[in-house]
């Protein structure tokens, strides 16, 4: 069809086709052909230089396209002729849409024909899918949610193995990249997803790898600065090492790769505190200096960062050669920016003043400190409103402020730098590790100024903690959060900030977000949500499924496949926004303004219902106890002559002893054990007695609730005993359990969950787990743990469903479904506290371990009573001490509402006398034959009296009752 002839039979066709198209209305089956065969004649004009009616062919097309639907068999003619359509109108008019409305039909194309098709076979050519791909990977990156979209569908157009694949990563990842430069954390997990899939894709050798390679560990860097994990700094590191020797001397990059393990290893520094770290990054920063030449660009740059090393070596190792030749570095580097505007100054101007600073405090020299102030007020001035690097100019001047208040004191100064650990602090474009250790700064000098804003301060830090705890994906990876200085103590010192400012309240409120912030996040997403499905059922449902699926995503970014990791941390982040939105639907129903929010101290008395709860607080700033009971104000019980070192000591002593009384025959008097009861008796518990008789009118055989922090929780506070005789010698003075039922909780929170039953009744049931095979480097074999649940079941109520899994049937699988399935559970094993990683912390089963991670997540929704009757059971995490996390509490929080464990290891042989008295006592005198598990501390309490003669004090006193 060449030349006028050949126009001629295309407009011939054209007036054919519309006459068909005539016979055949919307309604005719064969609409959509003739649709189609007008459309391809018109096109085949424009395709030939015949630019008009080029619009009027693609509508033809889209009509044709709207009815053949997904499933009707002639949708890929129609997807494929559309698509050649708007591919031929982009070549000559370059309209951005029309390439992007290619690359969707492009894709939905592919995903319907087979590979051997013919219509796969031309739609994949050169001028179909291949040229899409050329022509989107050659658009412009804007960074628009459309724009990575469009990128998205490109890279499934050309999978691995295609010769455009690299670049469409690459270009995808670029825009994903540009856009949390928009701040938008998706976005970024997103990005280290793709860029771990590029170098992974791209072999050694490839020219283009390291490129990639330090792509990825941008990526990762930025992901670092915004939410911690050491793991992703140390992974920047590996990548900047691997890619160093790619880039030898005399490559353009090479000081830019020198630059950038540098920065890494800088960071890593201030992280971990290594030598050997910070030398290697001056080192790597003056080699950068050293290949790039005054005249040649970003030189101010190596100038800089060499500088900001020197100054971090000299604030840790204190060599004064170290500040000079920042100062002067700083200086030089200064005198190349000399635009008010570029990028780059405000940093160069931050880091002068931090070495001016530092040479202020040893010279006291006021000019410096005034330069130092000025140098960061410029820095503001250069940065807009929300651009992340503000948060280091407030830092810094902040810093200068309390150099000049140190040195020259003036409390407008104070004042001032107050101000900036605010704006720090709050900062919202950086990350929340380095935000959370601006606030604690900021707590910590509050109270050594004693300056009035210390409480917002602790405030601040346990907020910033709480969206940490909510951003990060995994319930138990706080690891980062508790890693920075000061972090332990966070909760223990906001609490006795609040006590010494005479707010009780706040205080309590303050040492439950702490304490609490382990579990919060899945406390949040088990929610009981019978009171909301009384208004409002399609939102109940809703959250549920939301608070599943988010469970099911955080617990798959635990894998240890980095790239299963990423993928599924992006899933976690874009399902908890869908749970907020969620969540916020639900506070704006009458009544549920609060749901899920932290809980206020009226909320929290809740748990004082049935008596007392005693929070017994250790800080390094005082230590103290605040009773709270059912009605009026909480009680404020001071120890003002135990310090937290006395504590501290106290615990070590404990440990000591307990270990050497295990050791002696039982007849051997325990003089050193019943010395420090006595201590704790006379120092913490005698007062709080004295509140509980003198101001609360407590009667004698009352329950209390013990709620211990930091030492105090290695500390039996129940066996606390005076050991001696009344003044008149009449008798000897009651100990604590002579007065009162003693039970613990790991929080306030905790208690009120206990207490939440659920609508649906149950029959009782019953399952004994033991044992006593632990495996090699598990532990003992445990003798008489057979003998332990021969007892146990001689006193379940024979009415009662009774479970035995022992030897080779007490596998973790067995353990998990015997407490998701029975109300009652009596577990005999060696447990084993895991101090590293206290979600690892685990009971030892025949096959793998029963870990706490594995019990948190176990659904016991039927789940009354637990008895455990193992090693630790009850002991928390040391390196946690604002948190109790141990085995019994995760028990207690997997649904079951009384729990009895241990807080050292009991002898098995021992323990069995406490068991069979412990459950004899409980299973009788039954009322109307109801197993009941509130009776379970009073009946401990009873028992403890009934082994007196048979179990030595340091095992007695070893087991404890958390809960109801």
């Amino acid at each position: 069809m060449r030349g006028r002839g050949g126009v001629q039979i295309l407009d011939d066709a054209m007036n054919y086709f519309e006459l068909v198209l005539d016979q055949c209305p919307v309604d005719h089956p064969d609409h959509a052909a003739a649709l189609t065969n007008l459309a391809w004649a018109r096109l085949q004009g424009y395709i030939r230089k015949d630019l008009q009616g080029i619009y009027i062919t693609t509508t033809l097309l889209c009509d044709a396209l709207a009815l053949r639907p997904r499933g009707h068999p002639d949708r890929p003619v129609s997807l494929y002729y559309l698509a050649e359509a708007l591919i031929w109108r982009y070549s000559y008019h370059s309209i951005t849409i029309d390439i992007f409305k290619a690359a969707q039909l492009c894709h939905e194309l592919l995903s319907l024909c087979s590979e051997d098709t013919y219509l796969r076979s031309i739609a994949i050519g050169k001028n179909g899918v291949d040229y899409v791909i050329r022509a989107c990977n050659d658009l412009p990156i804007d960074a628009s949610d459309e724009d990575i979209y469009l990128r998205r569908i490109i890279l499934k157009l050309c999978p691995p193995g295609n010769q455009h694949n690299p670049s469409a990563i690459d270009k995808l990842a670029k825009a994903v990249k540009a856009r949390f430069r928009q701040c938008s954390f998706d976005d970024l997990d997103r990005n280290v997803q793709l860029g771990r899939e590029i170098v992974s894709m791209c072999p050694e050798g490839n020219p283009n790898r390291v490129t990639y390679l330090i792509n990825f560990a941008v990526s990762l860097r930025s992901r670092f600065d915004h939410q911690g994990g050491s793991h992703d700094l140390d992974e920047v590191i590996s990548l900047y090492e691997e890619a160093l020797p790619l880039r030898p001397v005399g490559h353009e990059y090479h000081d830019a790769s020198l630059d950038g393990l540098g920065r890494a290893l800088l960071i890593r520094f201030n992280e971990c505190n290594d030598i050997d770290d910070i030398n290697r990054a001056a080192g790597l920063f003056r080699k950068a200096l050293a290949s790039c030449s005054p005249g040649r660009p970003n030189r101010d740059t190596k100038l800089n960062n060499l500088a900001a090393a020197l100054i971090t070596r000299h604030d840790k190792l204190h060599a004064s050669e170290d500040l000079d030749e920042a100062i002067d570095l700083c200086r030089k580097s200064l005198l190349l920016l000399q635009q008010d505007d570029h990028p780059e100054r405000h940093r160069n101007l931050f880091n002068l003043s931090m070495a001016l600073c530092s040479r202020f405090a040893q010279t006291r020299k006021k000019k410096d400190v005034e330069e130092a102030i000025g140098l960061c007020q410029d820095s503001l001035v250069a940065l807009p409103p929300l651009h992340a690097d503000r948060y280091f100019s407030y830092k810094w001047l902040k810093e200068a402020y309390l150099s000049r208040y140190r040195i020259l004191p003036n409390a407008v100064d104070l004042s001032l730098a107050v101000e900036n650990f605010r704006l720090a602090s709050n900062h919202p474009t950086q990350g929340f590790p380095e935000r959370i250790k601006e606030a604690i700064q900021w707590a910590r000098q509050s109270e050594f100024y004693e300056h009035e804003s210390a409480l917002e301060a602790y405030q601040t830090c346990l907020d910033l903690f709480n969206n940490h705890v909510t951003q990060s994906s995994i319930v138990f990876g706080r690891n980062t959060a508790i890693a920075i200085d000061g972090a332990q103590s966070l909760p223990m010192n906001a609490t006795s900030c609040a006590i010494r400012r005479n707010d009780l309240q706040r205080g309590v409120e303050l040492e439950e977000q702490g304490r609490d912030q382990q579990w919060s996040l899945a406390c949040r997403l088990r929610a009981p949500l019978d009171d909301l499905k009384s208004i409002n059922i399609p939102l109940a449902h809703r959250l549920s499924e939301l608070s599943k699926s988010l469970s099911d995503a955080r617990n798959s970014a635990g894998n240890a496949d980095r790239d299963a990791a990423d993928r599924a941390e992006t899933e976690y982040r874009t399902l908890k926004t869908q749970w907020e939105a969620a969540v916020a639907k639900i506070r704006n129903l009458q009544g549920f303004s609060r749901f899920l929010l932290p809980p206020s101290y009226e909320d929290l008395q809740v748990a004082a219902r049935h008596g007392p709860v005693i929070i017994l607080n250790a800080s390094e700033y005082s230590c103290n106890a605040i009773i709270v009971s059912a009605l009026g104000k909480p009680h404020h019980v001071p120890f003002p002559s135990l310090a937290l070192t006395d504590l501290k000591m106290l615990k070590k002593h404990f440990a000591n002893v307990i270990r050497d009384t295990a050791r002696m025959d039982s007849k051997e008097p325990r003089t050193a054990l019943i010395a420090l009861l006595r201590t704790i008796w006379d120092e913490v518990m005698q007062p709080i007695v004295n509140v509980l008789q003198q101001d609360l009118k407590l009667p004698s055989g009352s329950r209390i609730w013990l709620c211990p922090t930091a030492a105090f929780t290695s500390i039996p506070l129940h066996a606390a005993h005076p050991f001696r005789m009344n003044a008149d010698r009449s008798g000897r003075e009651p100990c604590l359990e002579d007065l009162y039922i003693c039970s613990y909780t790991p929080t306030l929170s905790a208690l009120i969950r206990a207490r939440q039953t659920t609508t649906t009744r149950v029959t009782p049931s019953f399952a004994a787990i033991g044992q006593d095979q632990p495996g090699a480097g598990q532990g003992t074999v445990l003798a008489a743990v057979e003998t332990e649940l021969e007892l146990v079941h001689k006193y379940v109520p024979p009415n009662v469903k009774f479970t035995h899994l022992s030897g080779d049937n007490a596998t973790q699988a067995g353990a998990l479904e015997a407490l998701r399935c029975n109300t009652w559970v009596h577990l005999a094993c060696h447990g084993k506290q895991d101090y590293e990683h206290p979600s690892n912390s685990r009971f030892v089963m025949g096959n793998k371990p029963l870990t706490l991670l594995d019990i948190v997540e176990n659904d016991a929704l039927q789940a009354e009573f637990a008895f455990l009757s193992g090693c630790h059971a009850a002991r928390g995490d040391e390196k946690t001490p604002d948190e109790v996390i141990h085995l019994a509490a995760g028990v207690q929080f997997s649904g079951f509402k009384s729990v009895v464990g241990t807080l050292w290891e009991v002898d098995d042989a021992i323990a069995k006398h406490v068991v069979e008295a412990f459950y004899e006592n409980m299973f009788k005198d039954m009322d109307e034959g109801v197993m009941n598990c509130t009776k379970a501390a009073w009946v401990l309490n009873k028992t403890t009296y009934a082994v007196k003669k048979k179990v030595p004090l340091e095992q007695r006193i070893g087991f404890i009752h958390i809960g109801l």
